[in-house]
């Protein structure tokens, strides 16, 4: 029975990282965009609103060289094992 626990505890962590990491995607290339001027808005506002969508937060968003902006989210989970992270940095086509 014990094993059971902690399988279902470690599925939903991995459950838990991939939605992290999606949001982290999304948000990313969002602020991406917001940063060219496809889009409107300021581009750490516009990621966190995307995360926001999908049940994250924006832990941190910058913005680097090369109309780049990277961003970092968390989504609550479990107690047991903490927040799930996802990272993602996104920019202009090469």
């Amino acid at each position: 029975m014990l094993a059971m626990g902690i399988m279902l505890l470690l599925a939903q962590s991995a459950v838990l990282a991939s939605r992290a990491a999606a949001a982290a995607d999304l948000a990313a290339l969002a602020a991406a965009d917001a940063l060219r001027g496809i889009t409107t808005g300021d581009p750490c506002t516009v990621a966190a609103e995307v995360a926001s969508r999908h049940g994250a937060t924006v832990a941190s968003c910058s913005e680097g060289s090369g109309q780049t902006v990277e961003v970092r989210t968390e989504l609550g989970g479990n107690p047991l094992l903490g927040a799930a992270t996802g990272r993602a940095r996104a920019g202009p086509p090469p």
